[in-house]
């Protein structure tokens, strides 16, 4: 892993792709970004299909190679710098953000496909589990792959205040963050395509 490739972002802004998009802001490593339009079918072109098969986003590109999937890719930029302190040395704590990310890919991202209800039940208990600090005790990938997922939920069904108090604490402490502000500025500038 050399920290001099050039980095590709595909992203489409407001998808899972936020979180690795604020990941590269966080670790300040050089990237160029490319939106990625599902409503112009950019993700089913043969170009796209040819690094990732899938047609989905993220999808970045080291120095040439494709990497996909959220968790993976917060892995590796992580790691990639690891003086942003997206990965905690302990190993424990480590286990946490494993934890966690495993928890947001299998619990958190699917549930809105289940219904309002369950979604409510499923942010009930990350919210629980969050407690009122980082995931995984202090700011990590975890935290950023949790707040794109409560991002969405809370702006596009607007949960009553209180019901979830450590997920909008996280959601105000993300807000404050410049990696975060700034992507974002960036994603609302190419445009949101996702539905409701």
């Amino acid at each position: 892993m050399s920290p001099a490739e050039p980095l590709i972002l595909f992203y489409a802004p407001g998808a899972s792709s936020m979180a690795p998009h604020i990941a590269l802001h966080e670790i300040g490593s050089p990237f160029e970004g490319r939106p990625v339009s599902f409503r112009k079918d950019d993700n089913r072109t043969p170009e796209f299909l040819a690094l990732n098969p899938e047609g989905k986003v993220p999808l970045l590109l080291i120095g040439g190679r494709p990497l996909t999937e959220v968790a993976a890719i917060l892995f590796y930029l992580a790691r990639r710098r690891p003086g942003a302190g997206l990965w905690p040395d302990d190993l424990e704590a480590q286990a946490h953000v494993v934890s966690w990310m495993s928890f947001i890919a299998s619990s958190v991202h699917p549930a809105r496909r289940q219904g309002l209800e369950h979604a409510r039940e499923v942010y009930a208990l990350a919210d629980g589990r969050l407690g009122g600090g980082w995931a995984a005790g202090a700011y990590s990938v975890a935290d950023i792959h949790l707040f794109r997922l409560f991002w969405r939920f809370r702006n596009s069904l607007h949960p009553p205040a209180g019901e979830f108090p450590n997920l909008e604490a996280h959601y105000q402490r993300m807000m404050a963050r410049p990696a975060v502000r700034k992507t974002l500025e960036i994603e609302a500038a190419a445009g949101y395509e996702l539905p409701a």
